[in-house]
């Protein structure tokens, strides 16, 4: 979906962080389709006031279509797009390509130092920053306390996956249309593979040992698998295979869901009335743990970055500061109110009092959010850094070709010893391939 947003007429706090840098420009935005990315562009108007000369083209597409665009387009510095929404994945491969302008010389008031480190220090490369965080999330159990309640259960503030998987049988109510959990099942690096590599570190589990030697052939990720299919086989919706971050989203906010672990920033639309039918009973827990030192939480943010082909750079320069700024927040909170502002990026939101007061999940995300450490993301040793990703240019292709496997197995197109199989051997051609395994 493309369209264009043009000067309006609302006046706010944000219109003050940034003069006009351009004239008679027009930058195109690519974006993800998620609530916050649509609330965004719909208080744009605040900046086209302050940057009259200055239009704002939208390209909003799904997860995967976006990432498959803003890829080639900045490998090829093809110019198509000024702004990329781009993950903590792309970042450090990017900049270190030399794909991204460096965010130097913010305006004034903009504050850097204010980004949490946790969040800010994987999109830094060699001291500069090369992407502003629009919101910062880990991942969190999301769940019905009604249905805890009638089930005479209580979830702990940090439960174990065994404490999940009785929680979510005994509030499966499949005649009534509740699923006691509803997790990702559609394919993709981002999509079913950031769950399930979460969950994999959890277990134990690891994508390549010391010497980049693929590991799908493992217990621990034979475990991994089959809790996951033995839990969504038994307790989670129907087509699941095909349900990403935002179709578990709509089923929770349907009430069709007793537990739902996923992102962090999912907390504010599953707790916002206008949207969620089960809003005044949503409770939240750290994500389970099988005893071994790691949790099944990721780290990500959803960023702007500004890829290099671009001749608009300025002007692009001076949307992302509006979008990412303190005042930005502020604007949210006025029109939204706090509880809606994106989380996960500043210092300063979590010593803000309104938020804490209006958030009830701000401790729950900071928590998640610090106790996520991509650079130990395993219970053993491995080369790597990343969380729910391995931090190499071929994770993008090699993710995605695991979850495709993966979705199938949760399809009943094949078994978890076949899908695993398959990872296996594709994963280990593709790393021979690139020259990885020593």
């Amino acid at each position: 979906m493309t369209f264009t947003i043009r000067a309006g007429l609302m006046a706010c706090a944000a219109s003050a962080l940034v003069a006009t840098s351009a004239s008679g420009e027009t930058i195109t935005i690519a974006t993800v389709n998620n609530g916050d990315m649509i609330r965004m562009q719909g208080l744009t108007d605040d900046f086209t006031k302050s940057h009259p000369d200055i239009e704002l083209e939208w390209v909003t597409l799904e997860e995967n279509v976006l990432r498959q665009r803003v890829t080639q387009d900045v490998a090829t510095k093809g110019g198509q797009f000024d702004v990329m929404t781009i993950g903590t994945y792309e970042v450090p491969i990017w900049s270190k390509q030399g794909w991204l302008v460096p965010l130097k010389d913010m305006p004034e008031g903009y504050d850097a130092a204010d980004l949490l480190p946790a969040i800010a220090g994987g999109l830094t490369t060699d001291g500069e920053l090369y992407a502003a965080p629009f919101y910062g999330e880990s991942s969190m159990v999301m769940y019905r306390k009604d249905l805890m309640e009638k089930a005479g259960l209580t979830m702990p503030d940090a439960p174990t996956w065994d404490e999940i998987k009785a929680a979510a049988a005994a509030m499966t109510d499949k005649d009534g249309e509740i699923y006691g959990i509803c997790l990702r099942g559609k394919a993709g690096w981002g999509e079913n593979m950031a769950f399930l590599t979460a969950m994999a570190n959890s277990y134990g589990a690891k994508w390549f040992d010391m010497d980049w030697n693929a590991q799908f052939d493992s217990p621990e990720w034979k475990a991994t698998l089959t809790d996951y299919l033995d839990l969504m086989n038994n307790y989670g919706p129907p087509g699941a295979s095909s349900n990403g971050f935002n179709e578990n989203l709509a089923l929770f906010q349907q009430g069709k869901c007793g537990m739902w672990i996923d992102a962090t920033v999912a907390a504010s639309f599953v707790t916002n009335p206008t949207d969620s039918t089960v809003a005044d009973q949503v409770g939240f827990a750290l994500a389970p743990d099988k005893g071994l030192g790691k949790r099944g939480n990721w780290l990500w943010a959803w960023n702007l970055a500004i890829p290099a082909g671009t001749e608009k750079a300025d002007a692009a320069k001076a949307f992302v500061a509006w979008a990412t700024s303190k005042a930005y927040t502020e604007l949210v909170a006025a029109n939204e109110g706090w509880a809606n502002v994106p989380p996960g990026t500043r210092t300063s939101l979590y010593e803000n009092q309104e938020y804490l007061d209006a958030a009830p999940f701000a401790k729950m995300t900071l928590e998640s959010i610090q106790a996520a450490d991509p650079q130990h993301p395993t219970v053993d040793e491995v080369p790597y850094v990343g969380v729910q990703f391995v931090a190499i240019p071929e994770f993008q292709g090699i993710g995605t070709s695991v979850g495709q496997q993966f979705s199938a197995a949760l399809a009943g197109q094949m078994t978890a010893d076949e899908a695993l199989a398959a990872a296996q051997t594709l994963t280990t051609r593709e790393m021979k391939r690139s020259g990885y395994p020593k």
